[in-house]
């Protein structure tokens, strides 16, 4: 089993959260509808949301976590918390900071083109890096990061998405933080 991405209502009113209707995230299906011509990923993930009000996310943990610079975010973890005292959900303002990487990202990997693989990734974040205050330091992180997530021969993860199915999925995290909805991360 995968991680999905549920969106809910927050606060919660009792032990659980209540998942948000479906119908809030309608217009994504709409979407399908409208641009026929949607790469068949975005396509896939834009009638998912508008079907559920959930990401699969399993297959976005890697990239989001490096652009983002932290372990676990799709998971709502922290690996220093104690596992039993962690709810596993992205409040609001998380979901406006997930939003608003993603969405920088998308702006940033425009101009090398829709497809986003895992070397476009790495040039795309080397020139973000270079240009920041601590550049060194930061293009070292880069670097150490990139080299993880390559398997032990070397070979670089066979990510394979587009810019246009990443500017649906920022689009999910801003949804959620411009309604005032929660995500909730379920294994």
């Amino acid at each position: 089993m995968g991680l999905d991405n549920v969106a809910v209502q927050w606060p919660r009113t009792d032990r659980r959260y209540e998942p948000v209707s479906p119908a809030e995230f309608a217009d994504f299906a709409e979407l399908v509808a409208a641009y026929p011509h949607l790469p068949g990923p975005a396509a896939a993930l834009a009638g998912h949301i508008g079907k559920t009000g959930t990401v699969p996310a399993t297959g976005y943990t890697e990239l989001v976590d490096l652009m983002l610079g932290l372990n676990g975010v799709l998971y709502a973890t922290d690996a220093d918390a104690d596992a039993e005292d962690e709810d596993p959900v992205i409040d609001p303002d998380g979901c406006a900071w997930i939003a608003g990487g993603v969405e920088r990202f998308v702006a940033g990997h425009r101009q090398l083109g829709e497809e986003v693989t895992f070397d476009s990734v790495g040039t795309l974040l080397r020139t973000v890096v270079s240009e920041a205050r601590l550049g060194d330091h930061q293009l070292r992180w880069l670097e150490g990061r990139l080299d993880e997530l390559r398997d032990p021969s070397g070979e670089a993860p066979r990510w394979s998405f587009t810019v246009t199915e990443l500017a649906i999925l920022g689009r999910f995290y801003r949804r959620c933080a411009d309604r005032g909805f929660a995500v909730y991360a379920d294994c």
